[in-house]
């Protein structure tokens, strides 16, 4: 099981985490009890090549400073926001299954996607669309918060990856090496 869902978008958990709690901490429960009974009761050859893939974000770790090395999976979590802090909190959730139920689970920690069909909420698709309607691009703070950007197809690479070969109760980081800038990225697309 690929467990993909999450609310994600940071300026709305700040306006409200409640979704956020809900989606992110209390979804990621419910899907480890409800596959913790599953695993129970299924035939032994399921409970072998069971796996529950964690999809997380690479926000946990914290803001990028410009003379940071990349996150490693390490690092000290360090949510900055209700979304963040969301995720974290799920985070701990999946391991703890894993250490105190043998649970079959690996975690990814992805930087941010960027590609087709993107919601048009997150910033990349924000600033074209804002772009074409010749409105005012909105850049948080002085935008030089730094991001991880990668390719979607490319994370979807990473997580096949993990899901056919990570080691249970393992964390992977799946990034780009592509740190930018919020005001870089706006240019760019500009």
């Amino acid at each position: 099981v690929m467990h993909l869902a999450a609310e994600s978008h940071v300026d709305r958990s700040i306006d409200d985490a409640l979704p956020f709690i809900e989606t992110n901490i209390l979804g990621t429960y419910f899907l480890l009890t409800t596959l913790k009974k599953y695993i129970e009761n299924a035939q032994e050859e399921i409970r072998k090549n069971f796996t529950f893939l964690h999809v997380s974000t690479d926000e946990v770790y914290g803001d990028i400073n410009p003379l940071d090395p990349p996150c490693n999976e390490f690092q000290p979590y360090k949510p900055s926001s209700p979304y963040s802090a969301s995720k974290a909190s799920s985070d701990h959730l999946v391991r703890s299954w894993v250490r105190t139920h043998k649970f079959p689970a690996v975690i990814t920690n992805c930087s941010n996607n960027y590609g087709p069909f993107h919601f048009p909420e997150k910033f990349i698709p924000h600033i074209i669309l804002s772009s074409i309607k010749g409105k005012n691009i909105p850049i948080y703070g002085d935008g030089k918060q730094i991001r991880d950007w990668i390719y979607v197809d490319d994370h979807v690479r990473g997580l096949l990856k993990v899901f056919e070969s990570g080691t249970h109760g393992e964390t992977y980081n799946i990034g780009a090496s592509n740190e930018i800038t919020n005001i870089e990225i706006a240019t760019l697309v500009c």
